[in-house]
């Protein structure tokens, strides 16, 4: 599979507009994600290992998910784990519907692995999301997240109802809820990093969790909340977080989201995408995002479940990124540049490094700073 999707189907990929090509790939996805027969027949063909782990009172088939952004509108839920995830995070989800921001805004850097993206949260807003997660119900078969924005449209003061709004439409459906602060597509969100400013929004959907749970049944479970966060943050505004995130009782943090900086390569070799406004995902970001992993990790001491996601192409990227402290990863770019089986490989090479260090669980290993030790599984 790996050889097929390097030779043929990504070259004939990558000469299409990425938006356009992206679009077409997840109509395939939510056609697929329609048929059980065709969902067995994929998981078969991919057989993506079984990798147990239990994050914040959840069980996990394997820590591998679904970045958000891939699949903004939950149209192709099954499919995800069809492929091979553990779960998968839909959005960004918005109180109102929007377009987004104007066109081109998705770039590809194939010569160093990167994406560009200046999307601005284009979804069909809460209300129709809804209805896609009530008829993916039925046919879920992992955890789903759903990572909720603010709406260009509202005021940055009001920003707290418009998420507030969209946890309440989609409490039920989802099984975590991703609080998306840091995107860097929408004027002024990441302003909202602030610590006053994401106390109001974390005080308004701590209440409305409660509200929800309550509403349900008097000993129903708040759902996990997460708080995304830029790695473009100085560590101090990191530990800002960090302390309003225990303070507030969430589940952890999502480390990161994409960056707003680029390498520091000599002109003439820099990419063309490079030049575009938006935030950078991919193999660039790989280093960073794992550095900050490991400062929360030694920050909170375990007090906080970390989701890692920025540049993981293979296992030795993801596996850095558990021993640094992350319990949970996610996928984006590594899974537009290397294809499906990336899943599979990355979940066996993690199985791997357990045998190798005599870990007895994934959740032992998370934040042991292991070395990774590459065999013929891996390389």
């Amino acid at each position: 599979m790996t050889k097929l999707y390097q030779s043929c189907l990504k070259p004939f990929l990558f000469k299409h507009e990425p938006e356009a090509i992206h679009h077409k790939t997840l109509s395939a996805l939510s056609w697929l994600a329609q048929s059980p027969a065709l969902c067995d027949l994929t998981r078969e063909i991919l057989k993506a290992p079984a990798l147990p782990v239990t994050a914040f009172g959840i069980e996990f088939n394997n820590p591998v998910g679904l970045a958000a952004g891939m699949d903004k509108n939950g149209i192709a839920i099954p499919a995800w784990e069809a492929l091979g995830f553990g779960f998968c995070e839909i959005g960004g989800v918005t109180q109102h519907p929007q377009p987004g921001n104007p066109q081109p805004r998705l770039f590809r850097a194939p010569e160093e692995e990167a994406i560009i993206n200046r999307m601005g949260f284009n979804n069909l807003g809460a209300d129709a999301i809804l209805q896609r997660l009530k008829q993916s119900r039925a046919k879920k078969r992992a955890p789903v997240g759903v990572n909720l924005g603010k709406s260009k449209r509202t005021d940055l003061a009001d920003a707290h109802l418009d998420f507030t709004y969209s946890f309440k439409k989609l409490w039920a459906y989802g099984d975590f809820f991703v609080i998306n602060v840091s995107s860097p597509n929408t004027p002024g969100l990441r302003a909202l990093q602030d610590k006053a400013s994401l106390q109001t929004i974390l005080q308004s959907l701590n209440e409305a969790n409660q509200a929800c749970a309550q509403e349900i049944n008097c000993k129903a479970t708040p759902k996990p909340l997460f708080v995304k966060i830029a790695p473009d943050l100085t560590l101090s505004a990191v530990d800002d977080v960090i302390e309003l995130a225990i303070d507030s009782q969430l589940s952890g943090m999502v480390a990161t989201n994409t960056t707003i900086s680029r390498p520091k390569l000599n002109s003439s070799k820099a990419p063309a995408a490079y030049l575009e406004t938006g935030g950078l995902s991919g193999k660039p970001l790989q280093a960073k995002s794992t550095e900050i992993i490991r400062h929360i990790a030694n920050q909170t001491d375990g007090k906080l479940t970390i989701i890692g996601v920025g540049g993981i192409d293979d296992p030795r990227s993801a596996w850095e990124k558990i021993t640094a402290g992350a319990t949970l990863l996610q996928l984006y770019s590594g899974l537009v540049f290397k294809g499906p089986e990336i899943i599979s490989s990355i979940i066996q090479g993690l199985a791997n490094q357990l045998e190798h260090n005599h870990f007895k669980s994934l959740n032992d290993a998370v934040g042991s700073n292991a070395p990774f030790t590459p065999d013929k599984g891996n390389e």
